[in-house]
Parts: C-alpha cells; structure tokens; sequence
C-alpha cells in the first residue's frame, strides 16, 4: 500500500537530516538515491537502474547514472558541481532510448539540490536538499499520486486509445475476438491505469510483463491468466507459494476479473504492443471521455476521426450544471461554516441518485459523479481541519460509484462505463489523500454503478433498473435518429410507446426516451430531467406530436439550451445542431433559457416567466399540423417526385455538357424548382421524358441511358411499389405539371 502524504513528508525531513552535508558523488550517490525512493515507499531496484549503457547523440556510448523507463533520468553529481550542465547531459541521453522509455521527468542533483524538470509541462523547480520535505508533492508521481484532471484535449487521450486499437487489431486477426477480447481489453486499461496511479506499485504489471515474460510473446497469455486469477483472489486465499511478484499484486474483486477467459497466443510484436501501451502515462487519462474513444478503437473507420464521436465535457455540463449542480453549488454556498448545515448538506449529495437510461460508455454519469465528489470535497475542507492525521477517510467520504444507474444495449461500452466509474473514483480518492494527507483507496472494490446491457432502453422497465422513488435526476444523450431513417424495429418500438398519439409518425427517435422519462416521473414527480436532443423535436410537426402529449401528462420545461452546435474539437468532428431541454412534473421556482448568438459560441442565460416547446417564453403549448388552410388561400400540394437516383437532375454545367453530346434532347429540358432551389436561389435542370415519343428516344441514345438506369435503380428497390415503377421509366412517381398559370420565381439576375 503507497505510503500517507503524511508518512512521507515525515521520511523525507529524516532524509534531508541524514544527508546533509554530504558532496562525494562516486561514493554516496547510490545510497542516496536508495534512500530517496524510500522516502516514497517506493523500492528503487524494482523500478529502476544505476549506470545503464546508451549511445549518447554524438554515438558515443555512456551510462546513465539512474533510468526509471518511460518516467526519469536522474544525473547526480558531485556538490557544487555544474546542474544545468547536467541536466544537458541527461538529454544526450534520449536518442538511444526506445519511444516508450523516454522519460518524462529529469532530475539532477548535488545532494544539496535538486532540479526538477517536467518535461511535458516545461517547468523547472528548484528544491534546496533542507526544504525537499516542503516540497514533496512536486515528486508525487514516485508515489503514484496524481490529483490533477488532466482535460479532454490532452493528446494522451488519443495515443491511448490508438495504442488499444492497434493490440485490438492484433488480436482480432490472431481469431480472438468477440465477448472475451472485449473484456480482456477493459482488464488491460485497468490494470495499466492501475500502475500509473497508485493502485498497483508503479510500473508493477509492465515490469511483470517485461521481466517475467518471454521476448517472443509465447508465454505472455497464460502470464496475463495468472495475474488476473491473482487479481481475483484476497491475499490470504492465496497460495503460499506464488510466486514472490505476482503475490505483490492487490486484491481487486468488483467482478472485474471473475470470468475466466480462453487463453490468449501472443508474438512478439503483441507483446511489444502491450508495453508501448503500459509505457503511456496513464494518470492523464480523462474516464469521463475516454470509453468513448476506448469503444471507438472496435471500429477501423471510426478510430481513424479519434475525437470526432464523444461528447465532450463542455456540453456535457451544459445539461448537468442547470439540472442540478447550479443549485446544489448555491446550496452548499448557504451552509456557510454551520458543521451541522454542511453534514446535511453532504448526506444529501450521498442520497442522489442518476439514471443515463442512453448511457453508452458513461461519459454523463462519469462527470456527474466527478462533480458530486468535488462538492463532497469541498464539504470536508469546512468540516474537517485538513493536515490533521485523520487514521481512516473511509467513514468521511459517503458518495459513491453505487448512485448512478444506466441503461445501454451492448455489452462492451457498459463494462467500459463501470471501468471509468471506477478510475474516476481513484483519481478523486487521491485528491483527497492529498487533502488529508492519509493515503485512501477503495480496494477490494465492493461497490459498483449498475449499468443494464443487452436491452434496449425502449422495451425495458426502468423499474426493473431503480425503484421511481429512490431516483433524483434523469440524465443523458439518447441517440440521433430522424424518423425517416427509422429501421423497421425502431419504428415499432416508437409507435408502442406513443401508441394511441396524432402524429406518432413524425418523431425521431429521441422522442421514446422523453416519452419513457416523463411516464417514469409520473411515478415520482420530484425527479427531474434533461436530455440533449436534435433541434428537430422543438420544431415543425413534432413539436406538436410530442409536446402537446406531455404537456397534458403534466409535463413542465425548466430550462432549455436553444439551438447550438454538438461537436468535439477533434479533426473530423461530427457536428449536429441540438438543443438541451430539462423538464419535470414539479415546476422549478427559477426557469433559464440558454440562448446562442453563434450556435458554435457560448450561451447567455436569460430568467424567464414560462418556456414553451418552440424554446422561447411564451405560453406552453404547441400547434398540431393539418391539411387544410386556416382560411380561404389555395392549398399547397407535393410537387413532381421522380424517383430516379438523380439521373434526370441536371445543374446548369452538366445540362451544357449534354446538350453538346445531344443537342436534339433541348425540348425535354425544364427548369426545376425544390424547396432548396426555391429559398437559395439554386438553377437546376430536369429532363422530362414523360412526353417523349419511343421513335424520339431512339434518336437520343444519352438520353435513353438514363432511361434504362432509371429502370435499373427502381428494379433494385425493396419497395414493391417502387419496383413497378420500373415498366414506366420515363414517368415520375409523383407528377404534378402545370397546364395553367402557375407561379414562376425570379431568374438569377434578380428579375
């Protein structure tokens, strides 16, 4: 177990008062260094060497005096001597290293300083030998502590999941796949986050691996079985006689290595994979988006936009903040100082409970769970003095991965959100290990979020999931699927769920999840909700369909983001223009629209008295679509549909190039005017063989390929009635040609 913050600034003031005075490099740098790692608990032969041979970047060979691969160098010299010329010394050491075991610290000293430099973020810091005890968190990585969010941008992010996808790819095409690759991968992200966050003794499972296993990868399946039996067994069920570094390995539990999986046949190059991925600095992981890119590795085409398909943080917090974190910030803002306040207050934040009933990796509920912890954390710096030794911070700290729930139909992005909850709490465990300076984790883990897979949000009982009346807060990004874009099963499950309801046939998918909310809130009207949606639902005929329903059912909006663009920063982003609309049977005192200037900027909040379903202050209520005119005007009636896969769509520029070819085809030429020609001014052409004689079509033998690839497309269509179409290639599906006066829109000269 890593040693207290406590423990350690203790061991590190004896260090500093043992070594002072000393200046003989050649004969104390050793045991100096020895010592120094003791300080962190931390033994220095298991993670690190004196003197190892490297060709310098001139091609000379030298030796470094201690290498911690992928971590450190440390150059020690003689008191008094030259620091930064050390320092210099030690990057001349970088060319003759592999990528992987590039460090990313350096440290020199002269027993009486130590220089630390941060390579990835570019800082030094200079540490006398006497304040090294006041400056013990600067070296917080030997210990495995890393108390710091590293954002959704930081590049490791990707590199990690690449490096996955890369041993996924290997695997898969060696024949393991499916069910078990998924959940061996889930066990390696654990177990190489573990090692760099103090879960494991650092760099435990990749010197395992590198020391333990042969170069060629033969063995390496059968050692990774072990490890994970040993990972799933309590120590004193052990046997007695494992082997002495296999039996340094905690207990985990929590389900996560219960299943025995097949054996895996690792080559060399795997295993070469396998130890680039653990060389990553895995405590700059963000859980919160990471599963989505984790998840994004199974698929080649996706993996090549990593970053396009997770959501990001930002907006995420767009439906958690107004939800509830708004309020519980103001909350906790009124406690003050009062212990008794603030205690009420923290068992509150211990009692709520979170649904993602869409919850894929679980990047809503990681990041809700985050915030929870930060205010719990932010209870205990009033409550309790920090600094003081607390003995155990286990009955301190009450929230836990067990209060969220979700609901995902595949199996592989489930686990991956348990997995997340899981590091997430770890990284939150070691801010407040620092805060209190006791070292604290969760192991055995005991508890768990529980996430259904394997159906679907839309056919199961949320009941079955969370009894109504233990939930707070529903919560999440149900997908994006246009109704016209519906598969055959999707469009049942939404007519069953709005059975009964005008205009069913309109909705997009999303709506069943607002359908399904609002039922499960009929049960408990004290639990509020908000989902990101397609800005569709608030438009149109669907505003009508749906909101109109759930209106009558009691339904209230309470805030609402109006139209803003859903994307990552990543290359190839995907973006979707949303709105977020939160809404619940209990009416909030306070009603906030969210409103855009640029739907790629930042909102301004705006009070308002009532949010209608158009996302504007106006009365609740929506108007339902109709055929006929509210007053005496002429319908408007579909147009011309030809059905024709755009072989009789012409712009002007091809229009010119088939006439040249086939200036006979002129006559049949008509101007053609869509919706989007109409309202932006497009010119477009349609040739109209509807009228065209056979004896003319022979003269036109251009124009008859189109006629025969018509036939073709319509042949080829699962439709039946499209299929018959296919005998009259030359007719439109849907013909409406003007014998009378009919409007004519202005040419493009603005005529």
């Amino acid at each position: 177990m890593p040693l207290s913050w406590n423990e350690i600034r203790d061991r590190a003031l004896r260090f500093s008062q043992e070594w002072n005075g000393e200046d003989s490099e050649n004969a104390e740098a050793k045991s100096f260094w020895d010592q120094f790692f003791l300080v962190f608990g931390v033994t220095r032969r298991r993670i690190a060497s004196f003197e190892r041979p490297v060709k310098k970047s001139d091609g000379k060979g030298g030796f470094i005096d201690l290498l911690w691969k992928g971590k450190l160098i440390v150059e020690h010299k003689s008191k008094g001597k030259n620091l930064d010329k050390a320092f210099h010394q030690a990057l001349d050491y970088f060319p003759g290293l592999k990528d992987r075991d590039l460090p990313r610290y350096v440290i020199v000293s002269d027993f009486a300083n130590f220089r630390l430099y941060d390579l990835d973020e570019e800082k030094t810091h200079n540490i006398p030998l006497k304040d090294f005890h006041k400056n013990i968190h600067l070296f917080g990585f030997i210990a495995g502590y890393e108390t710091r969010f590293f954002g959704e941008e930081n590049p490791v992010n990707i590199r990690a999941a690449e490096q996955l996808g890369k041993l996924h790819d290997q695997l898969l095409e060696s024949g393991y796949e499916g069910h078990e690759l998924e959940v061996l991968l889930v066990r390696l992200l654990f177990c190489v986050f573990a090692e760099d966050t103090s879960i494991f003794e650092p760099n435990q499972f990749r010197e395992y691996i590198d020391q333990r296993t042969s170069v060629d990868g033969s063995d390496l399946g059968p050692k990774l079985t072990k490890i994970f039996q040993v990972l799933n067994n309590p120590k004193n069920k052990r046997q007695k006689k494992l082997d002495e570094q296999l039996a340094e390995f905690p207990y985990v539990n929590g389900r996560l290595f219960e299943e025995i999986l097949s054996i895996q046949d690792f080559d060399r190059s795997m295993r070469e994979t396998l130890l680039d991925c653990c060389a990553l600095d895995w405590s700059k992981i963000s859980p919160a988006i990471f599963g989505s890119l984790f998840q994004s590795i199974m698929d080649k085409k996706a993996r090549r936009n990593l970053g396009a398909h997770y959501t990001t943080e930002i907006n995420i917090l767009k439906a958690l903040r107004p939800l509830f974190l708004d309020s519980l910030s103001e909350e906790l803002k009124g406690c003050g100082n009062s212990r008794k306040k603030l205690l009420l207050f923290q068992n509150k934040l211990a009692n709520i409970r979170i649904l993602d009933p869409a919850c894929g990796c679980g990047n809503f509920i990681v990041i809700a769970y985050r915030e929870l912890r930060l205010l719990e954390l932010e209870v205990l710096k009033k409550t309790e003095k920090t600094g003081q030794k607390v003995l155990d911070l286990d009955p301190l700290i009450k929230v836990n991965v067990d209060q969220f729930y979700g609901i995902e139909i595949e199996e592989f992005p489930a686990q991956i959100a348990q997995v997340a909850l899981w590091l997430i709490d770890h990284q939150l465990n070691m801010r407040a290990s620092e805060m209190f300076g006791q070292y604290f984790n969760r192991l055995p883990l005991k508890k768990s979020a529980t996430i259904s897979f394997g159906v679907s949000a839309l056919s199961l009982s949320w009941t079955e999931l969370v009894n109504p009346s233990k939930l707070s807060y529903i919560v999440g990004n149900p997908p994006f699927i246009g109704a016209k874009f519906l598969k055959a099963e999707q469009k049942t499950e939404r007519n069953t769920i709005f059975d009964g309801i005008k205009g069913a046939g309109l909705l997009d998918y999303v709506t069943c999840w607002h359908k399904k909310a609002s039922a499960f809130m009929l049960e408990n009207p004290s639990i509020h909700t908000a989902f990101v949606s397609t800005n569709s639902i608030t438009q149109g005929e669907q505003a009508g369909a749906l909101w109109n329903d759930l209106l009558s059912a009691g339904i209230q909006i309470n805030f609402a983001h109006r139209t803003f663009q859903w994307s990552s920063e990543a290359r190839g982003k995907a973006a979707v223009h949303c709105v977020i609309i939160g809404f619940g049977i209990e009416e909030a005192l306070k009603k906030w629209i969210f409103e855009y200037e640029d739907v790629r900027g930042e909102p301004h909040r705006i009070q308002v008295k009532n949010i209608s379903p158009y996302l504007v202050d106006a009365a609740s209520g929506a108007l339902q679509n109709r055929t006929t005119p509210i007053c005496d005007v002429p319908k408007i009636g579909i147009g011309n549909k030809p059905i024709d896969d755009g072989n009789y769509l012409f712009t002007p520029e091809e229009k010119a190039v088939f006439l040249a070819n086939e200036p006979q085809a002129e006559p049949y030429f008509r101007r053609w005017f869509g919706s989007r020609e109409f309202i932006n001014g497009v010119e477009r052409w349609c040739l109209w063989l509807g009228d065209a004689s056979p004896s003319a079509l022979r003269k036109m033998p251009l124009s008859l390929e189109r006629v025969k690839a018509v036939k073709s497309f319509r042949l080829k269509s699962t439709s039946a009635p499209t299929q018959k179409l296919a005998h009259t290639p030359t007719r439109f599906h849907v013909e409406n040609m003007p014998e009378n006066n009919f409007y004519r829109a202005p040419d493009f000269t603005g005529h």
